[in-house]
């Protein structure tokens, strides 16, 4: 099927797509959704990351303060 084809089919035209448009349209969508869910999950480990910095430092401060006076 070529791309045109698969892009000209619009959902609630009263047309059913057919089995092979429904399976394209299908792979593509979990495509997608494999990538968006990765790079959710790589925006907030990265931020996650940053968090514990923050904190590590935030610690280390009050540690030196304690042990310095």
């Amino acid at each position: 099927m070529s791309e045109k084809e698969l892009n000209s089919y619009r959902f609630g035209t009263g047309q059913e797509p057919s089995d092979e448009m429904l399976e394209q349209i299908m792979k593509e969508v979990a495509k997608e959704s494999k990538e968006s869910s990765k790079r959710a999950a790589d925006m907030y480990l990265k931020q996650m990351r940053i968090n514990i910095a923050i904190k590590k430092e935030k610690w280390a401060e009050s540690i030196n303060s304690i042990t310095n006076g």
